[in-house]
């Protein structure tokens, strides 16, 4: 009864305007999310060759984050999956970015309110680890005037409704454009800070990637129950450009990266860590206490 009272009850609700930090990632889900087939793929993915190497380059005081180790998988499995970093364009026609550039969700606080702006580090297959971990934390952590790109957004963000619009649809339709302000091949939101499990994230790029949490579970290996750091990736594609089993191929090639594969890209970097040799092609591993290779799995 009380609840029904209240529906009636006018002050029950109040009406305020959408924070101007807000619109940019508004305009994005709906003008280029809204176009796409969205369709999804789950696959859960043993980090413990990740978190391995993690803990060694920060031994030898290389610091880096689950995060950029996904990034650089990802953009090297886009290198063989081409499908997976185009666009569409009017009159049937397609593009297809030929310079991988990692898009990713960066969350700030603007004017008291809680933001969302879209991240990009460009050729992150070409970086090392820490070097793209560096610019994830100036991303989070900076001032919004000295990282180009938020500041872009931001400006971007205090422009009217109209004006923003239609830039916007012009971006998405005339290259040049695009590629200067819409380039990002891939798209990477993450929850696993908050333990979520997963998430499904707007196709807002032809892939999109959601991340989950990276957390012990119980998993088979060799006929055995063993406890295992996992964490669940989603794969948004959008169908209209993708077709299922490709985007599984791509998807694979990515679980496959961050399982042990990556090691075959890192040998300077892991060269620098630990002088041994390191990135042979048949065994993707990391180091024991001596110094020597071995394998995960």
């Amino acid at each position: 009864m009380e609840n029904r009272l209240r529906l009636k009850d006018r002050k029950a609700f109040s009406l305020s305007g959408l924070a101007r930090c807000r619109w940019n990632i508004l305009d994005f889900i709906e003008l280029i999310g809204r176009s796409s087939i969205p369709t999804y793929l789950f696959c859960d993915i043993d980090m413990t060759w990740a978190e391995k190497l993690r803990a060694e380059l920060r031994k030898h005081g290389h610091r880096t984050t689950v995060t950029a180790i996904l990034l650089k998988a990802i953009a090297i499995a886009q290198l063989d999956h081409p499908a997976t970093r185009t666009f569409r364009l009017p009159f049937g026609l397609t593009g297809t970015l030929n310079e991988i550039v990692a898009g990713f969700t960066v969350e700030r606080e603007v004017d008291g309110q809680p933001a969302v702006f879209l991240g990009l580090i460009r050729d992150p297959h070409t970086k090392s680890l820490e070097q793209i971990a560096r610019e994830l934390k100036d991303y989070g952590d900076a001032e919004l005037t000295t990282v180009p790109q938020l500041e872009v957004e931001h400006r971007f963000s205090n422009m009217p409704w109209l004006i923003r619009r239609l830039i916007w649809l012009v971006g998405m339709h005339w290259v040049p454009l695009r590629l200067r302000y819409l380039g990002a091949t891939f798209g990477v939101s993450s929850l696993g800070k908050f333990g979520m499990k997963a998430i499904i994230p707007p196709c807002v790029t032809t892939s999109t990637f959601g991340v989950g949490a990276v957390e012990d579970r119980a998993v088979v290996r060799g006929g055995e129950v063993v406890v295992r750091p996992m964490t669940t990736l989603t794969l948004n594609f959008d169908h209209r450009l993708i077709d299922g089993a490709p985007a599984a191929r791509f998807l694979s090639d990515v679980r496959s990266l961050l399982e042990g594969g990556l090691s075959r890209f890192l040998g300077d970097e892991l060269a620098a860590a630990v002088p041994i040799e390191v990135g042979r092609e048949s065994v993707p591993g990391i180091f024991d206490g001596a110094g020597n290779a071995v394998l995960v799995g």
